[in-house]
């Protein structure tokens, strides 16, 4: 199998569930580090920085990563694919700008719920426009009720921390409105970047190369606001000696690099929805056995997950011949 071969969806659909896991590590190690360096932005630049440094290696020493990074440069002169595509690490950098800055005034939870419900409607729309490179997807009820269900189902995961990490503006529902949009709008991009990932890996013939121009293209956002930061406010605290604080790069190479290879089998929806379920089992699992300070795992935090797991197989189905007035499905 190459690398940009299709995968079915019984084989795609766990991967994508596996690469999902690696988004909750990540996020605990960043975390981690940015109340360490007391700066969420030097952690994303330290992030996407170690990713970027392991993309290069693995660029340079693997065969294969070595012809995809012969094919960037043939690839964007030749507009292979729009030239915009290459800026598609710039959407992740926005993902850890809205993390940083809209957390501590929504809590975990609502910020959860937000990205979920924003990723899960640009999943139909990219599908629906055939941005990604499984071509257009139709808009079946089936997909509807099971991004609805998805939606339900992370909201009710993540409900028993709604109390622990409760927003804390000021202004009641209304004065959350503008830090609900950032998460949402963050969110509802992260398709739109599987798409041109994913689009930009069969140009390229391996995940490997899309992995690599998305972090260059993040960190060189990610590295000039911290210079514009620096500029303002200084340096903050000198980074840590211990080596665990600089995985969440590589996690982030992880994900990115399945999702670039998957959304052309399972399309941008499932592609996402996967990744959501990994998210919530990979969380689950590490309060579980690596709790934070008041972590909850309650029954709501299970049997959600659980309810994710079978709206992402509902969303999978096909839609019953005949079911849509005589329309035939595209794609």
């Amino acid at each position: 199998m190459t690398s940009t071969s299709r995968l079915p969806v019984l084989a795609g659909l766990p991967l994508a569930v596996g690469a999902g896991l690696a988004i909750p590590v990540q996020g605990r190690i960043n975390g981690a580090l940015g109340a360490r360096l007391g700066d969420g932005i030097a952690a994303a630049v330290v992030s996407f920085s170690t990713g970027l440094l392991v993309m290069i290696l693995i660029s340079l020493l693997l065969p294969r990563g070595r012809a995809g990074l012969a094919r960037i440069l043939p690839a964007v002169r030749s507009r292979a694919f729009p030239r915009i595509y290459v800026l598609a690490g710039g959407i992740g950098a926005l993902f850890v700008f809205a993390q940083s800055f809209t957390v501590g005034l929504l809590g975990v939870a609502l910020f959860t719920v937000a990205t979920v419900t924003g990723q899960t409607v640009s999943g139909l729309l990219v599908d629906r426009l055939g941005l990604g490179p499984a071509g257009k997807k139709p808009v079946t009820g089936i997909r509807v009720i099971g991004c609805v269900l998805t939606i339900a189902s992370v909201a009710w995961a993540v409900s028993p921390r709604f109390a622990g990490s409760g927003a804390t503006g000021d202004g009641g529902p209304a004065g959350l409105l503008l830090p609900l949009l950032l998460p949402v709008a963050a969110g509802f991009l992260m398709s739109f970047q599987q798409a041109m990932n994913g689009t930009a890996t069969m140009h390229y013939g391996t995940p490997i190369a899309a992995t690599l121009v998305n972090f260059l293209a993040g960190s060189l956002v990610l590295w000039a606001a911290l210079g514009v930061k620096l500029l303002v406010a200084g340096p903050g605290n000198p980074l840590p000696g211990e080596w665990w604080y600089y995985l969440g790069g590589p996690m982030g190479c992880v994900f990115i690099g399945l999702g670039a290879l998957l959304v052309r089998s399972l399309g941008v929806l499932v592609t996402g929805l996967g990744m959501i379920a990994g998210q919530l089992l990979g969380s689950l699992a590490l309060d579980v056995v690596l709790p934070a300070p008041g972590t909850v795992v309650a029954p709501a935090t299970v049997l959600g997950t659980v309810l994710t797991l079978g709206a992402i197989i509902l969303a999978t189905l096909p839609w019953p011949r005949g079911a849509l007035r005589g329309r035939r499905p595209v794609g």
